[in-house]
């Protein structure tokens, strides 16, 4: 596709000011922000991908350490599976201090 042809979709939305796009978004019932209600309900889960590139390793590496078979932590970084609640409990401890877990797996 060429470049023309890929803009030609966004010439409508590229020619409207920023308040115009504001006021556009803000009109589809199906795409409102969320309210502070909304936002205190809603949990913060660990999110294993970002675990993971805090810690500066690989998805084996990652794996490999946290005794976290591979396919799971792909399963959960690419949202195919939402990790049970234990699971939920164990990457927060990975992720408040990594190096007790890997102390405690390795038995040092």
């Amino acid at each position: 596709m060429s470049k023309k042809a890929k803009k030609a979709g966004w010439s409508k939305f590229d020619a409207m000011s920023d308040q115009e796009k504001l006021e556009a978004a803000l009109s589809d019932p199906d795409a409102q922000p969320l309210s502070a209600g909304d936002m205190r309900r809603m949990r913060r889960t660990p999110q294993a991908k970002i675990i993971r590139r805090a810690l500066n390793m690989t998805q084996e590496e990652f794996a490999a350490k946290f005794q976290i078979a591979i396919g799971t932590l792909r399963d959960w970084e690419q949202a195919r599976y939402e990790p049970d609640g234990a699971a939920k409990a164990y990457l927060k401890v990975i992720a408040r201090n990594p190096s007790a877990v890997i102390r405690a797996l390795d038995g040092s």
